[in-house]
């Protein structure tokens, strides 16, 4: 079982338990529907700190979806620039940083399929690493190298830096996400609110689709949320968005 559904699920079955305790509290004798506006009050602070707090998860969370896709369009641009700059070398250095540069974007385009610290994250950030330092060595001794062309130092290496720089962008980017706290929030104003909204029922019969419902809709939005907060968790991956580094890949001859 996936990050997303192994907390969405409990929550699921949490809040339809608790629609049908807080109905059953006000349906009991002596519980009369109350007056004023102390009720409603609460009710309504409830549901609306609930609201914000998920309406401003959801947002992050997108926008956080957003700029790792940016990202890697950004690290293809900047592999394809350093890659064609490689014509400014002597031709005898050209085809075995070529071929580095292949390796590279292969690995690049799928350093972040997997969850963190795995065998395969843990390798896959060692192998990028390591032709990292290769790539740079070589065409550092390659620009100053005779029949290289004069401006090879000047174009090259910060082309080559960019795209080296542009790796702890998408590590980054990968580790920022909410404190826990937050999701902790969610989830225990989740369940608040099913409890005040099972007491809020009008009348004593059940309505299993009111009861689903609510649960359904409020728990899929926050699984819909740590799946995108989440990518390499769950259903949702970048690995269609990883295609542009692929395609980088092949276009190198």
């Amino acid at each position: 079982m996936t990050f997303s559904p192994a907390l969405a699920i409990p929550l699921f079955f949490a809040m339809l338990v608790l629609l049908e305790a807080g109905r059953r509290l006000r349906a009991r004798p002596g519980h009369h529907k109350l007056e004023g506006p102390g009720f409603p009050a609460i009710e309504g602070a409830v549901f609306g700190l609930f609201g914000l707090l998920l309406a401003f998860t959801f947002s992050g969370a997108v926008s956080r979806w957003d700029a790792h896709r940016n990202l890697i369009v950004e690290e293809a641009n900047d592999i394809g620039t350093a890659y064609l700059r490689l014509d400014l070398l002597p031709a005898a250095a050209q085809p075995e940083l070529r071929e580095l540069f292949r390796q590279y974007t292969t690995i690049r385009a799928h350093r972040f399929d997997y969850l963190p610290d795995t065998p395969q994250t843990i390798a896959a950030a060692a192998e990028s690493e390591r032709l990292q330092g290769e790539i740079w060595s070589r065409s550092l001794v390659a620009a100053n190298s005779p029949g290289a062309n004069p401006d090879a130092t000047k174009l090259l290496l910060p082309a080559l830096n960019a795209m080296i720089d542009i790796t702890s962008a998408r590590r980054n980017a990968f580790e920022m996400h909410p404190p826990g706290i937050v999701y902790f929030l969610l989830f225990v104003l989740s369940c608040a609110c099913a409890l005040l909204a099972g007491y809020g029922m009008v009348g004593q019969k059940r309505s299993l689709v009111y009861l689903v419902g609510f649960a359904f809709i409020v728990s899929f939005t926050i699984y819909a949320t740590l799946e995108i907060e989440y990518p390499r968790r769950g259903f949702i991956r970048l690995t269609t968005r990883n295609q542009v580094l692929l395609d980088v890949r092949d276009s190198m001859k």
